[in-house]
């Protein structure tokens, strides 16, 4: 499954500083794989637990006084209740509607009056808030977001016109919008059983029948600290932001939380194909989807050498799939074989590319199947695991220099069940890997019989299928 997530949009240990920290940071990750280890660490997180379950996790990063506090609910759209699609992303809207102290839209506003700015967004494993303020605001946003984790209150003036707001988004980024109908439909020809398969923003007659009841029900299930996880990245240590986190979040009362309830898919051996033509596709596209495992579900011990199959493959202007389908044959503009493993159930590889000008899609889907072929048949090279390897923990290097990638990262790992020690080792994992496993995980996801195989195509084309 791709890491696809909805963003609503409308509200959208001191350690080196300096700008040097970065280029540092590369030449010991570059050094360290040239001597044959991996640098121990990315972010050096402090990590803590409040009395109610609520977890925390802080990186101190002191270039710049500004700190990113995110708060990371455990449920996300495969939760939603059968039959009611989209109540998480509803949720996700209504958060903003107000608390007996705040009035319906006084959070963003408020934080847009102090200089700094929000957002909130959900995927199918999870619900994250976020705000990016001056570090003299961090008591503000805290005492903010503590008060809508306890206190949301809804009322039918505020939730069925926001429901309306939902369905014009449904309307604007879906349905009007080939491209992204065609991947809501090949998603859910991948996903026949699995929740995945029903999109985040949820199908639109279910949609329609939300209640302010439905999303009440839903907030006082989910929404507790011992269901979260509180991230804060920048100006601040754990010593300075344990006081407040027990002063805002540490008076809320944890509640029992239900265990997730998630289908497992069936075992399926047919290929299939989702073809959709539309008079307003520009560009054609090929995409063929496999199930594959991810950090949490299936075969995971094959999450690490997938990433670095995803990097030889399709890992810039020197990959496999773009010098031989872009630069040598002039099949393709673009190409790919993307593959993320943070998912809390199944994840999928995902194969594409969009045909060169005067390509048919026949020839182009027979060279994709080629490479895939040799790729099985004769396996990757040690030196292009090696420099995979290479310039992935480059890009681990200086993901240390941003503010908001670490609470990402975070929040993302602990919300589908790995933890900052996950995250922390990441490098030694990866540069672990060697052929023999890239290539085992290659022939375990890409020799299935179960693909799915999509197509999007101008109206006009009638061929190609």
């Amino acid at each position: 499954m791709s890491a696809a997530i909805v963003d609503s949009g409308a509200r959208r240990r001191r350690l080196l500083s300096g700008a040097g920290f970065g280029v540092s940071l590369l030449v010991a990750a570059l050094a360290a794989t040239a001597a044959g280890a991996a640098p121990a660490g990315v972010y050096f997180p402090e990590t803590f637990t409040l009395a109610n379950g609520l977890q925390v996790v802080v990186v101190t990063n002191r270039r710049v006084p500004v700190v990113t506090q995110m708060v990371w609910y455990k449920v996300g759209a495969a939760d939603d209740p059968t039959g009611h699609s989209g109540i998480a992303h509803f949720l996700e809207h209504l958060m903003f509607k107000g608390t007996d102290t705040l009035a319906p839209g006084e959070f963003s506003r408020t934080i847009a009056k102090n200089g700094g700015q929000d957002n909130a967004f959900t995927s199918w494993d999870y619900t994250s808030y976020v705000q990016t303020v001056a570090r003299d605001r961090l008591e503000l946003v805290m005492r903010m977001e503590a008060d809508r984790m306890a206190n949301l209150r809804l009322t039918d003036a505020v939730v069925y016109p926001e429901r309306d707001v939902v369905l014009e988004e449904r309307r604007q980024r879906v349905e009007n919008r080939p491209g992204d109908r065609f991947g809501e439909q090949l998603n859910a020809t991948v996903f026949v059983h699995h929740p995945y398969g029903i999109p985040i923003l949820g199908w639109k007659h279910e949609i329609e029948a939300l209640t302010r009841e439905d999303a009440e029900r839903f907030y006082r299930t989910w929404y507790v600290p011992n269901n979260a996880v509180l991230v804060v990245a920048g100006d601040v240590d754990a010593a300075e932001l344990r006081p407040l986190a027990e002063k805002y979040y540490g008076v809320i009362p944890a509640r029992p939380v239900p265990e997730r309830q998630r289908t497992r898919e069936p075992e399926l051996t047919a290929e299939r194909r989702v073809v959709l033509r539309d008079a307003e596709v520009r560009q054609p596209q090929f995409r063929r989807e496999y199930l594959a495992p991810s950090y949490h579900r299936g075969a995971t011990e094959y999450a690490y050498a997938l990433q670095v199959l995803s990097q030889i493959m399709s890992g810039g202007a020197t990959s496999r799939l773009h010098r031989r389908l872009v630069v040598e044959r002039k099949l393709a503009t673009a190409v790919w074989l993307g593959y993320s493993p943070s998912s809390f159930d199944l994840a999928t590889v995902s194969l594409g590319a969009s045909p060169a000008p005067g390509v048919e899609m026949p020839a182009l889907e027979t060279a994709l199947d080629d490479e895939i072929a040799a790729l099985l048949a004769e396996g990757v090279s040690d030196e292009e695991v090696a420099t995979a390897k290479r310039r992935m923990l480059a890009e681990a290097a200086f993901a240390r220099d941003s503010l908001s990638g670490p609470a990402y990262a975070f929040g993302t790992a602990i919300a589908i069940g790995r933890s900052p020690e996950d995250v922390e080792a990441w490098p030694q994992r990866i540069d672990a890997v060697s052929r023999d496993q890239v290539n085992a995980a290659a022939r375990h996801v890409l020799s299935r019989g179960d693909a799915v195989t999509g197509l999007l195509l101008p109206a006009q084309s009638g061929r190609g299928s």
